[in-house]
């Protein structure tokens, strides 16, 4: 009794009672209740696995670990539980366990209870299955039948967990990894997590299909695979088929592997949006009318005569368009954007607009709040997964506030061409924007804050400028993703005069690979703001207040002028003096440092080009083929308060 009740993760067997709820078995009221298991929270869960099941072993040990636990905890007969196939359910009842085989030994209950989603299976078919099967089945088919005495809970709870890991957690090719690792930290946890954070609708539906969907992949590809190595094993063939074979094998594994690791990457909570996927957009772009017209959309929850009359003076003047214009009105600023075509305005009023959609803006359109953004509220309503997409060739969005509530993705997203937004506050809860491969974002004067991810997220092959803007309160500032891969193309980034602040980790985050590349160190030469590196020519600006502090030592004067008071003691304005100057240094150093450290990833990636066109037997590239030039613009922006600093590289 005393080593069942160690192995006890729910209460104690000396309790009266179960401790477990009951539920019908899909609803069949011909079958006896059975125990309520599947409800079991993360933490229920995650404690099974690490304190009594898995702990400590390798993945090779996960078998043997599991026939102990179910050995101390398992009753081994005298309870009943349904088998349930994709075919059929019976009653049954257990005689015996075999915990090294997970399996059960039972015999039909009596009265014998079946019931078959195909006519031609019987209650005699049943019994010959069983026979075939010498009684024997996987306990992951067996779900126990409720008592009220508590005396099957743990049997119960253990076979949930059995089958909960193999259906969930245990992946086919697990035990051939590597035993350097503790299994339950390195593939147990962030899988369960992984399965958590999708239950709680914390992961974009498009990722969770991805995921599925690279998951279905690898196991195919997998036993493909295990067919391949087990014919070459037992063949007697001579050595050109045995060769032949062995390079489709290597070819496999080789795919095998790449798909595992953008598994893992999915499965671990802080590279899951690292990784990131190439989400699908269906948005198509409805074009211009047929008469070629443009309508202006105006949006107010009520208006009022004083609010028509300033809005007709302001923006509806048909002077000020030279031709009349076309007005509808709405209440709703997603009906209006939903009825734009290219070249189409909206207009919204000053209010608090609740929205239960996604704004899909797939045509060129001008989105604009008649007011100060605080007045013009967009708030999300309801769970989802996008808040604003944009797939439009040119965007603008100004003047308004976006407010994300329990929202799965960020506030705002650019799949394709260019968006604009410009004055505008966004309150995340999330990531707040992404800016996607191939896509273009320009942001100024705006403000955002909140995001549980990073604040701005730059794509490989995106261009992103961003001017005068605040960043702040967020997981990261900005995190440019990693575009060290062959696929991916160098992103252009622009950064002026930003305020990047109080954000949990990093102001700025740029995502790298720890895989070490074959490629050899070149060094590089600062000649007035340009880096060469071979062929490669990568420029920068970096006219930082750093360098024209060097240069110019009268302005370090017109900076601090502010501070200067004639009445103050010399000692004290030197004290103001050495202070501003020092804060100024330190912020010219984290604008050229974030410079520097793109500067030097991309000098890499050129290195690895050049050595792949090597390898193709390429020795004098084309310089369109060579050159992929990355252009940087890091200038006055202001890093304070930043939990982890100015910058910071995440190695994956």
């Amino acid at each position: 009794q005393e080593d069942d009740d160690a192995c006890s993760d729910y209460g104690s067997r000396d309790k009266p009672g179960t401790t477990l709820g009951r539920t019908v078995p899909d609803g069949n009221v011909l079958f006896p209740d059975i125990f309520q298991t599947d409800n079991l929270l993360f933490y229920e869960r995650f404690k099974a696995y690490q304190d009594y099941i898995l702990a400590d072993c390798k993945a090779s040990e996960v078998k043997e670990f599991t026939a102990e636990y179910l050995e101390k905890v398992l009753e081994p007969s005298g309870w009943q539980a349904i088998w349930r196939t994709s075919v059929f359910e019976v009653l049954v009842e257990v005689v015996d366990v075999e915990c090294s085989a997970l399996k059960a030994v039972v015999r039909c209950g009596e009265p014998l209870l079946c019931e078959s989603r195909v006519s031609t299976f019987t209650s005699e078919s049943v019994r010959e299955l069983l026979e075939l099967k010498e009684h024997q089945i996987p306990l992951q088919e067996l779900w126990v039948v409720y008592d009220e005495s508590g005396e099957f809970d743990q049997t119960a709870l253990a076979i949930e967990h059995i089958r909960f890991f193999y259906k969930c957690i245990w992946r086919t090719w697990d035990e051939e990894e590597e035993d350097d690792f503790d299994y339950f930290v390195r593939c147990v946890e962030p899988r369960l997590r992984l399965h958590y954070d999708i239950l709680e609708h914390r992961v974009p539906s498009g990722l969770v299909a991805d995921y599925q969907n690279l998951l279905s992949q690898c196991e195919e590809l997998y036993r493909k695979f295990l067919d391949l190595r087990s014919s070459m094993s037992s063949s007697d063939s001579d050595s050109e088929v045995e060769n032949v074979s062995m390079v489709e094998g290597l070819k496999l594994y080789e795919k095998i592997e790449h798909l595992k690791q953008k598994l893992k990457l999915i499965e671990n909570p802080l590279l899951r949006y690292v990784f990131g996927y190439q989400k699908y957009s269906g948005l198509q772009a409805k074009g211009l009318r047929p008469m070629g017209t443009k309508i202006t959309h105006v949006v107010s929850s009520t208006m009022m005569a004083s609010l028509l009359q300033s809005l007709i003076r302001d923006k509806l003047c048909p002077e000020s368009y030279g031709e009349e214009l076309e007005i509808q009105f709405h209440s709703d600023p997603l009906a209006a954007v939903n009825a734009c075509y290219e070249g189409d305005t909206v207009i919204i009023c000053p209010g608090h607009y609740a929205v239960d959609g996604v704004f899909c803006i797939a045509d060129s359109i001008e989105l604009e709040g008649y007011g100060l953004p605080d007045d013009i509220v967009i708030e999300k309503r309801g769970k989802g997964d996008n808040f604003v997409d944009c797939t439009g060739a040119d965007i603008k969005i100004s003047n308004l506030k976006l407010v994300q509530h329990d929202a799965v993705e960020g506030v705002l997203n650019v799949h394709h061409g260019k968006t604009t937004l410009e004055n505008c506050v966004l309150q995340c809860e999330t990531t707040g924007i992404t800016v996607r491969t191939a896509a273009e974002l320009v942001m100024k004067k705006s403000d955002l804050y909140g995001a549980k991810g990073a604040g701005v997220e730059i794509y490989p092959g995106s261009t992103c400028t961003l001017l005068d803007n605040g960043i702040h309160h967020c997981k990261e500032g900005i995190l440019i993703k990693n575009f060290l891969d062959e696929n991916y193309d160098i992103p252009k980034i622009t950064m002026v005069n930003n305020m990047i602040h109080n954000n949990e980790g990093y102001g700025v985050v740029l995502v790298k690979p720890t895989i070490p590349f074959d490629v050899k160190d070149v060094s590089a030469v600062k000649r007035e703001g340009i880096f060469v590196w071979g062929l490669d020519l990568i420029t920068f600006s970096l006219f930082s207040d750093l360098g024209n502090t060097r240069a110019h030592p009268g302005s370090e004067g017109a900076c601090v002028e502010a501070l200067r008071h004639e009445e103050l003691p010399r000692c004290i304005t030197a004290d103001l003096e050495r202070n501003e100057q020092a804060v100024i240094a330190e912020q010219a150093e984290s604008n050229y440092k974030i410079a520097n450290e793109l500067g030097a990833t991309s000098a890499k990636k050129s290195q690895m080009h050049k050595k792949r066109l090597s390898e193709l037997g390429i020795t004098e590239a084309d310089d369109n083929l060579m050159s992929q030039e990355m252009f940087v613009s890091i200038v006055d922006n202001q890093f304070k308060w930043n939990g982890k600093g100015s910058f910071g590289t995440f190695l994956f």
